[in-house]
């Protein structure tokens, strides 16, 4: 993003982006115990900043690692193993809706992993980049455009099914850009829910400007 504050709480309307996104989150009935982790230096103003909001599910924040995998092994160390089904969210997608929370739970429900996803409008290339220059790749196949969605979150998994498939990455030394590659490289199956352009992950300054775009055309809506 380029900006001195973390992204996540860079605000909209006067609103921090993390806390847009705990509102969303927590509409969902279905949803009944929050967790988010952070940086250690972030933990105590989240904590006070999620109090405020007075959200009817217990929402607890805990210090995350280094990466994202870090983090949501961190958050997962706190769920019980009774715990039906594990919902991991991105901080920084404040416009996803509820119906489509409820529509990934209940899909992992039946299949114990689901995952929001749009498919690819644009012509996909597979490259290598060769003793080219960096910003020169080599075309080594193009991949059917019908084969693609890009993967959003939510994600949902059965508790078990996400705690086997951590506890195998870290003992293989593997980290995966989203939980659903983990639990991927165990064989097991995930289903891709339809999501929308609309459900943005904000990571650069562009991105602000529209996700602005899209609050304003909510606040018409009203």
């Amino acid at each position: 993003m380029g900006a001195e504050t973390p992204k996540q709480f860079l605000e909209l309307d006067g609103v921090p982006i993390v806390i847009l996104s705990l509102r969303r989150i927590a509409s969902c009935e279905l949803v009944t115990d929050i967790i988010v982790a952070t940086r250690g230096d972030e933990v105590a103003r989240l904590e006070e900043r999620i109090r405020a909001e007075k959200f009817t599910q217990t929402v607890s924040v805990v210090r995350g690692g280094d990466s994202r995998q870090d983090s949501v092994a961190k958050a997962l160390e706190q769920v019980s193993n009774d715990t039906e089904i594990v919902l991991v969210h991105d901080a920084v997608r404040p416009f996803v809706t509820r119906e489509q929370i409820a529509r990934v739970i209940e899909e992992a429900r039946k299949c114990r992993a689901a995952i929001l996803g749009i498919p690819a409008m644009d012509t996909v290339k597979e490259v290598k980049r060769a003793s080219l220059p960096e910003d020169v790749a080599l075309i080594t196949a193009t991949i059917p455009r019908e084969r693609i969605v890009l993967a959003q979150t939510p994600q949902a998994f059965s508790t078990k099914l996400l705690k086997e498939a951590f506890a195998r990455a870290q003992a293989d030394g593997v980290n995966a850009s989203d939980e659903a590659g983990l639990v991927e490289r165990l064989g097991y199956d995930v289903h891709v829910v339809l999501g929308s352009e609309r459900n943005m992950k904000i990571t650069k300054p562009a991105d602000m400007e529209l996700a602005r775009s899209y609050m304003e055309r909510e606040r018409q809506k009203k």
